[in-house]
């Protein structure tokens, strides 16, 4: 069966990510089926390249990794209009996404199968018993519609053990386009070395994905990809994008002293209460191996929201000041998240916020801030069912979803969420525009020499220090006068 494996254009900018996902799908259907992986945000004109596939390759099956935000706004009129040329293309549909809420997915008559989780395994057994001419109705994780028996959703697939999976299959990407300079690195690739997460954060996606289960590839194969990436692609840094990449200490130092002689840096996501579990001798082997810089979820300042969170050993915010001080004095940068305006008091909740990164940034002046505002998962828990007391509902269509309020809610920008009002968005905007302008982000080394970094600190440091947030107009006009770029806004 020919099936194209696509990568909706993610970001305006066309930014280049390496489609794991698509990867990962690929090295397991390889030798199955025929495929090819086209990527928007590399092709110029994705439906013409997609409707000649289908048109003169003959693809009887698309499917779709989609995620929230702009891939999906992306995602719904293509799929829509390809459906509409080709009526007998399957279209399948994967991803956080469709995960989440594959009802609404389904019920569009341009998508006829969801593949929720972790679906590589999944996916090729549904090709099989497509090809076949059989009803897959029995694959794990499915969701279609019934005939006259409404939305059909099979239980949860098993997440596969990455260390069983097969390689990726490279060759089929220009990999070494995809690299691009960041702080770690002038040519950084990204791996996926672990899947899942084995905590229950209330307001985080891959809960519903996972489960609580954690399953990694060996410290060793951990270490054979980056040494791939480094002497095949000419990589001299590697981000992990695993949900948590620090589980296991043993395997953390294992991977950090085989990669010691690459001289590359890394990067990747962990829990502040995990790493301060870690051993001097642990964090010793993670700096001398290129280590560069750790994302983290801080959350919130307050301790009872980090409760309502359900944040387990990490509700304590001084644990955060205490990571914030370890890794300075290992050299690594700390890179926190915070999620603001949090129900039941959205004000209370952001300015004991704001006033804990300022604390942090004290302990800390290198460490990153990221901020997010509050936005709901459909995840039973506190958060989200004050959420729905308040009003709140999701889309039932794919049309509202792409729609202009809810393509921002889906990036965390508040437009529909009934206690977020537009006062609390604007300040932890300005908060944020002072808060970067008087700490200029360490992932711009240029920045960071330059007379830019003193002109931004002169004139925002009596803003920062008397608390005046509001109206930085000024701060506005260097940065554009300077031509300084903000680290990428996240939040409000």
């Amino acid at each position: 069966m020919k099936v194209i494996l696509y990568n909706p254009q993610s970001t305006a900018s066309r930014k280049r990510i390496l489609p794991l996902s698509l990867l990962a799908l690929g090295a397991l259907i390889e030798g199955r089926h025929e495929y090819v992986i086209v990527d928007g945000n590399v092709e110029p004109d994705s439906l013409s390249a997609l409707d000649g596939r289908v048109r003169d390759w003959g693809a009887r099956v698309l499917a779709m990794t989609v995620m929230p935000g702009p891939q999906l706004s992306a995602a719904v009129p293509l799929a829509r209009e390809l459906k509409r040329r080709h009526p007998d293309l399957i279209m399948v549909w994967g991803g956080y996404f469709p995960t989440q809420h594959h009802e609404v997915c389904v019920r569009a008559p341009y998508v006829d199968y969801v593949v929720r989780g972790h679906g590589e395994a999944s996916f090729l057994q549904l090709l099989d018993q497509l090809e076949r001419g059989a009803e897959p109705a029995d694959v794990p994780g499915l969701a279609f519609r019934a005939n006259g028996e409404g939305i059909a959703s099979n239980p949860m697939p098993s997440i596969p053990n990455p260390q069983e999976l097969p390689d990726f299959p490279y060759d089929r990407v220009p990999v070494r386009s995809y690299s691009r300079e960041s702080f770690l690195g002038k040519r950084t690739l990204p791996h996926h070395s672990s899947y899942g997460c084995p905590f229950f954060c209330n307001f985080c996606a891959v809960v519903n994905m996972v489960g609580g289960r954690w399953l990694p590839q060996s410290a060793e194969r951990t270490a054979g990809v980056a040494r791939y990436l480094h002497d095949q692609h000419g990589a001299d840094a590697v981000e992990f994008y695993d949900n948590n990449f620090f589980v296991h200490e043993a395997r953390t130092v294992e991977f950090a002293e085989r990669i010691r002689d690459l001289g590359i840096g890394w990067w990747g996501e962990s829990r502040i209460d995990t790493l301060l579990r870690y051993r001097p001798a642990s964090w010793r082997a993670m700096a001398e191996s290129g280590l560069r810089m750790v994302f983290m979820g801080a959350e919130s300042g307050s301790d009872e929201t980090l409760k309502r969170m359900n944040k387990g050993g990490t509700a304590a915010a001084e644990k955060t000041l205490e990571m914030a001080g370890l890794m300075r004095s290992y050299g690594i940068v700390p890179e926190f998240s915070f999620v603001l305006g949090n129900p039941p008091d959205p004000d209370e909740d952001t300015n004991q916020t704001i006033e804990f990164i300022r604390k942090v940034k004290r302990v800390n002046s290198r460490a990153e801030i990221v901020m997010y505002v509050y936005t709901p998962v459909p995840l039973s828990g506190d958060l989200y069912d004050a959420a729905v007391a308040e009003g709140f509902r999701f889309p039932q269509t794919l049309e509202e979803w792409v729609s202009a309020d809810w393509s921002e809610f889906s990036q965390r920008q508040g437009a529909r969420l009934p206690w977020v009002h537009t006062a609390l968005r604007t300040r932890v905007r300005q908060f944020e525009r002072v808060l970067n302008a008087y700490y200029p982000t360490v992932t711009n080394a240029r920045l960071l020499r330059g007379p830019v970094c003193w002109i931004l600190r002169t004139f925002s440091s009596w803003r920062y220090h008397l608390r005046l947030y509001a109206l930085p107009l000024e701060l506005r006009a260097l940065e554009k006068v300077t031509g300084y770029q903000r680290p990428e806004t996240r939040g409000a």
